[in-house]
């Protein structure tokens, strides 16, 4: 029996290793080497899932943005709550008053201050062609005397055949000096006293014609056949006085007017004023308590030898009762809160203010009126 060589055996053996490991599919779990390697790509996308994430904050600043925009919202809803643009017109009287002057800075201090708003003043014959504009719609906001505004609200006088009007105040701005002029040469020295002369009792569709009128009455004058009657706005009446054409003429305004001013800086031209406080007691029994005395200073024009006491009354801004309170609001609110500004508009401008403002009208406050005065603590109705 042959002995078996070791080496050969050996040998034998590791050729039959090399053929099991070249043949055989057990190496073949090599892959999950590879395999990690792969997984990588394999779940990718949910690393890709991250970035998602990472939109969603993306979406997120877009909402910031809608933050941003609600700040806009809120300043524009303080400065003006959902009010479309809206144009006012604010009806005044005649060019050589107060009125006028008055209604173009007011209207100014508006377009300036208060949102979405344009205001332009008009040129009227004043109180009651006022409050018809207002009555039918033709005007916003307009100045008038507290008598007419009276007789508006009641429907009675002049508005009998409209009916009453439908109108609240927003604030008593000043008083009226009831002017009644005369010539020096012509010798008038009371209103009594004007029987037989030519006068004119203020333009057709104001109040100062219907203040005439009462004055007249009250001094014992009938003012269609006492007088030879004309109907002139101040600066006609001033025209005319210098032409000689009239004796005296009336005019219910403020110090100093305009037209007056110049009527007495005309050289050769001397005038004089009536008193008219006598009459007052006449005139609140007739027509309720609208007149007050005034004392008119002998500064108030040049040429004035001293003081003369006359009838006043009061002169209020107003509204339709419909008119948007929040715009009433901003308005007065504008008014109060610029005060400076709408003293520079004329010397009369410079009378209003709180609590005067609240003092005074023959009619309710309108709505948003009632809300500026209650936040400054003043109770109106």
């Amino acid at each position: 029996m042959s002995t078996v060589n070791p080496r050969a055996l050996a040998l034998f053996l590791l050729v039959i290793l090399l053929a099991l490991a070249a043949c055989a599919p057990a190496p073949t779990p090599i892959p999950p080497t590879v395999a990690p390697t792969a997984v990588p790509p394999t779940k990718a996308p949910e690393p890709t899932k991250a970035p998602a994430a990472t939109v969603a904050p993306t979406t997120a600043p877009a909402a910031t943005t809608a933050p941003t925009a609600a700040p806009t919202t809120a300043a524009a809803a303080t400065a003006a709550p959902t009010r479309a643009r809206v144009r006012l017109s604010i009806v005044t009287g005649g060019t050589g008053g107060v009125y006028y002057p008055y209604g173009g800075g007011l209207a100014s201090l508006i377009s300036k201050n208060v949102a979405n708003t344009e205001a332009a003043a008009e040129v009227t014959s004043a109180s009651v062609d006022n409050m018809k504009l207002i009555q039918t719609g033709k005007a916003d906001v307009a100045f008038t005397l507290a008598d007419t505004l009276f007789d508006a609200y009641d429907g009675r006088g002049p508005f009998q055949a409209t009916g009453k009007v439908p109108v609240r105040a927003l604030a008593v701005l000043y008083s009226n000096y009831t002017h009644i002029v005369v010539t020096e040469d012509s010798g008038i020295k009371t209103v009594a006293e004007l029987k037989g002369k030519r006068v004119s009792v203020g333009s057709a569709g104001s109040g100062t014609e219907i203040i005439a009128n009462r004055i007249l009455e009250a001094a014992g004058l009938n003012p269609d056949s006492d007088i030879k009657r004309e109907r002139l706005g101040v600066a006609e009446s001033a025209g005319a006085m210098k032409d000689k054409k009239i004796d005296a003429f009336f005019w219910s305004g403020g110090l100093p007017t305009a037209a007056v001013l110049d009527l007495v800086g005309t050289p050769g031209q001397k005038i004089r004023f009536l008193a008219s406080a006598d009459l007052i007691g006449k005139l609140t029994d007739k027509y309720g308590p609208f007149y007050f005395k005034l004392t008119m200073p002998k500064t108030a024009y040049p040429g004035m030898d001293a003081d003369v006491d006359v009838a006043g009354v009061a002169n209020l801004l107003i509204v339709n009762e419909k008119f948007d309170a929040s715009l009433a609001y901003d308005i007065l609110k504008t008014m109060v809160d610029k005060k400076a500004d709408l003293g520079a508009i004329h010397a009369e401008a410079k009378n209003f203010g709180l609590p005067q403002a609240t003092v005074g009208s023959p009619i309710p406050f309108h709505p948003g009126a009632i809300k500026l005065y209650a936040e400054k603590g003043i109770t109106v109705k």
